[in-house]
């Protein structure tokens, strides 16, 4: 491969094959005498990071079975390819001003490829660079062979699509395109998926349930145990780990969509009286409600860490538009330095680098050792503040406290975009560290492997997971 000193859109086409066709553009040149003659540091590292297999450990993907018999939530009113941008770029193009009536009519089924083209395209020019336009983009390229939406190109979208939405294409985006080893999947329909494809689509054991309400009715029925006191409800979260900690390679909740993180180690005669009054659905107040959430959290992650798995939880940004208070996100970093001290045993997963306040989480990082964090989503909020966080925590935190990639999506289509995305800021972040010396060539190409893969590997343990998974009866 001939060195050169730019890299164009034209030239990784041509030289990227080996790894899916992954769209990446390339700028900048190659600092003098950072590598030995002859050698492109980035050009190098660009190849390895586009050869090297990832593990996605957050997605909410729906089955393939349910995406190939059409759509089947709110969030996918339509089977067309308006469904690429029915997940965040929605709320960009809301907050561009796009019309709700409009980008519901954009969503919905029945109007023709062209019809909903002319509903977007006073809105595009405003979003289409933003990282959820720029995964979209990147995936309409590579899966239908379109440089750009446009009025001229939408017929040839669908007719992609449609071609494209056939039984096996999960594996084809996610294992072919992307080079995605296996997905980590939150659920949102359920507390425990049992997958077709348990071995690409693993699952996270959703917590959020279990102490968020609680939601007495999903949780009790599938053991079958009537609650009537916190001690029954105990057992109801032992059966879930019980029944599915083998399988599960970690928990998840969303929680701190509404509230902080601050979990505090409530006893349970304190929060027994405040559980009596939930299950006579009689009124509780604000300051109730979290004595005993509080508890219940702790039981669920008490009995994650028995079970030796992670806890993940959101931190940082929010979806969707209008909704978000900063001055609670702002809290975030220092209520999960709290939870690490006060439950050392338990591995917590700290997801979305806490943005925009992903500074504080390095410190977190350093300082705990069983604090990880999680960029996923990140690439798709801000791409260059994500590649910032891992360059900088290539140089202050121990490597294998970073997991660098997770799609966070519903639709499995803009997975590809996104990974490409990822790709791509983690080789810039690498190409970086070198030309500015903080790292040599060698010290960048031998961490990739352990920052693409490995570190994931171990920390959920997806070698027994996977020979688990590989025995059970809901498979195909």
């Amino acid at each position: 491969m001939k060195t050169r000193r730019t890299f164009t859109r034209r030239a990784l086409l041509k030289n990227v094959g080996a790894a899916g066709g992954v769209v990446l553009a390339w700028g900048g040149g190659v600092s003098a005498g950072a590598a030995p003659a002859g050698r492109n540091p980035r050009e190098e590292i660009l190849n390895r990071v586009l050869s090297t297999p990832l593990i996605d450990t957050h997605e909410h993907l729906l089955e393939e079975s349910e995406r190939l018999r059409g759509p089947a939530r709110p969030r996918l009113r339509s089977d067309d390819w308006s469904i690429l941008l029915s997940h965040y770029l929605d709320s960009d193009l809301l907050v561009a001003g796009m019309p709700r009536k409009d980008l519901d009519a954009f969503l919905s089924p029945g109007l023709d490829p062209g019809a909903k083209w002319r509903l977007l395209a006073p809105h595009w020019p405003a979003v289409k660079n933003t990282g959820y336009a720029q995964a979209v983009r990147i995936a309409v390229h590579e899966l239908y062979g379109v440089e750009d939406l446009s009025g001229a190109t939408v017929e040839k979208v669908q007719s992609g699509y449609e071609q494209t939405r056939r039984p096996g294409f999960y594996g084809r985006i996610l294992r072919d395109r992307a080079k995605i080893e296996s997905c980590q999947v939150n659920c949102l329909s359920e507390p425990f998926k049992k997958s077709a494809m348990p071995a690409l689509l693993m699952q996270d054991l959703s917590i959020v349930g279990m102490f968020s309400g609680p939601d007495l009715v999903q949780y009790a029925s599938p053991p079958g145990i009537e609650v009537k006191a916190l001690s029954d409800w105990h057992r109801v979260i032992a059966w879930w780990f019980d029944t599915c900690g083998k399988y599960a390679v970690a928990v998840k909740s969303q929680n701190a969509y509404g509230r902080d993180i601050d979990y505090a180690k409530v006893p349970a005669e304190t929060a027994e009286p405040v559980f009596r009054k939930v299950v006579q659905k009689e009124p509780v107040s604000e300051a109730e409600r979290k004595l005993l959430e509080d508890h219940l959290f702790w039981q669920a992650v008490e009995q994650a860490t028995a079970h030796n798995l992670p806890v993940k939880l959101h931190t940082g940004y929010y979806a969707g538009q209008n909704s978000m208070p900063l001055a609670r996100l702002q809290h975030n970093p220092a209520s999960a330095a709290e939870l690490c001290r006060l439950s050392p045993d338990t591995r917590f997963v700290f997801m979305h680098i806490c943005y925009p306040y992903y500074e504080e989480m390095l410190a977190l990082a350093k300082q705990w050792s069983n604090a990880h964090v999680d960029m996923c989503w990140s690439w798709l909020i801000n791409p260059v503040a994500a590649k910032d966080y891992l360059k900088k925590h290539i140089v202050s935190a121990p490597l294998n406290k970073v997991l660098p990639f997770g799609g966070d999506y519903i639709p499995v289509e803009p997975v590809l975009g996104h990974a490409a995305l990822a790709r791509r800021g983690i080789a810039q972040a690498l190409g970086e560290l070198v030309e500015e010396s903080w790292l040599t060539l060698g010290d960048a190409v031998e961490l990739i492997p352990a920052l693409m893969n490995g570190t994931a590997r171990n920390l959920f343990q997806l070698r027994t997971k996977t020979e688990a998974l590989s025995q059970v009866e809901w498979a195909k």
